[in-house]
């Protein structure tokens, strides 16, 4: 096969694979069924079934890179991310197709020594599972970047509240949810206890079903939906389960929050999950912690903010005030001369790290308070400091005025 402009050479990783729009411009090649977008040249689903070029590597490529090609390409083809295009589908199943060759050493031996014919019935072909791919542990984390949907995996989320307190401190939480198990009564075997089990005749008792692709000519296997892969039918159904295996049912977990959690964090419990099938593992359950907010504190990173009211006379003269914190009320000295808006710090008086070993600072921001109502001496008292401070003793005052006179002058 050669592309306009330039030849190609199969095997060749220099050029860009065949599923690329470059590639397929030069060479003609449309995604159409059997008809190219220009040119006299069949199209590429008609005319290459070569799992090496439709992964776009060589025949010397390591495993990670045969991987790295798939992760790629399963990605950017994926029909969830294509809506638009009918044909994405079909060039998903031959990206699935190739990889399931190519990613295993005997059957990527078979094709390198017989080709195609190493899959074609009657020539020694080579049946697989495609459940054995394993699509969502080997790149379901980059395709749900892309916010494309893989198969359920009976993965649960749920949501933990906490108050501020536990959240800084820690502790133990009770969580109750609901999750798809093995139905209690049958085990999941689907029929009524005692009931008599017949052979399926769907798929003769193995549970699976063979089926065969047109792209690549490989015999693909899936679960048998007539007995759901378990291979019997009972003569009765479970009247708790209608015959599923499984049914839903309600959990409690004890759940240990560490000291210095934060809000939007997420813990995983392995095996927590529901079961999408009797004899499958059952997902994880994924807590997300959402800390409430605390009326006088607020967190940012592990220190503690808070506002403290201060008279105008610890204000000016200076003194001792409580102060309230997570592990219990505190003293702290207020220096003199202390201007509204000023930060007093207390350290190890925070959130403790999650990472090391010590803890953050609680921020005391104080806020003055003005006198609203004044007896007859107090307003003549009020009156004879502000006549004995004048501005030399006010230095917010006399910045101020001077502000305003570089602005007029």
């Amino acid at each position: 096969m050669e592309t306009r402009g330039q030849p190609y050479r199969r095997g060749d990783h220099r050029h860009p694979p065949l599923w690329s729009p470059r590639a397929r411009r030069g060479a003609g090649l449309g995604w159409g069924k059997g008809e190219c977008a220009a040119g006299p040249f069949p199209c590429y689903a008609v005319r290459v079934r070569d799992p090496y070029d439709i992964l776009g590597v060589d025949r010397g490529a390591t495993e990670s890179d045969i991987k790295n090609a798939f992760r790629r390409l399963a990605a950017e083809h994926h029909p969830d991310r294509n809506p638009g295009d009918p044909e994405a589908q079909s060039r998903f199943k031959q990206i699935n197709a190739a990889y399931q060759v190519l990613s295993d050493q005997k059957k990527r031996a078979a094709y390198d020594r017989f080709g195609s014919a190493a899959f074609e019935h009657g020539m020694g072909g080579v049946d697989f599972d495609l459940s054995s791919l394993g699509l969502d542990g080997l790149f379901g984390d980059l395709l749900g970047a892309f916010g494309i949907r893989t198969g359920d995996r009976g993965d649960l989320r749920q949501k933990l509240s906490l108050s501020f307190e536990e959240s800084v401190l820690g502790c133990t939480k009770e969580i109750t949810y609901q999750r798809v198990d093995c139905c209690e009564r049958c085990s999941g075997a689907g029929g009524e206890p005692g009931s008599r089990v017949e052979r399926c005749t769907a798929c003769a008792g193995r549970g699976r079903v063979r089926v065969q692709q047109g792209v690549i000519p490989l015999a693909f296997e899936r679960p048998c939906s007539a007995c759901r892969g378990r291979g019997t039918i009972p003569s009765t159904p479970c009247t708790v389960c209608a015959g599923k295996g499984l049914s839903r049912t309600s959990r409690t977990l004890e759940v240990t929050i560490p000291a210095g959690i934060e809000h939007g964090a997420t813990r995983l419990i392995e095996g927590a999950g529901s079961r999408t099938r009797p004899d499958k593992p059952a997902g994880d359950l994924e807590i997300l912690v959402q800390v409430e907010p605390h009326a006088f504190f607020k967190r940012e990173g592990d220190d503690v903010h808070c506002q403290v009211p201060v008279t105008f006379a610890v204000a000016a003269l200076g003194g001792e005030i409580e102060v309230p914190s997570i592990g219990g009320r505190l003293k702290v000295r207020v220096p003199p001369s202390t201007q509204p808006g000023s930060v007093l710090r207390i350290r190890g008086k925070g959130v403790p790290h999650r990472h090391r070993s010590g803890r953050g600072d609680q921020l005391v921001s104080v806020n003055v308070e003005v006198p609203t109502r004044l007896s007859s001496r107090a307003q003549r008292l009020i009156e004879e400091l502000g006549h004995e401070l004048g501005e030399e003793v006010q230095p917010q005052q006399r910045t101020f005025v001077e502000k305003l006179r570089s602005l007029f002058d």
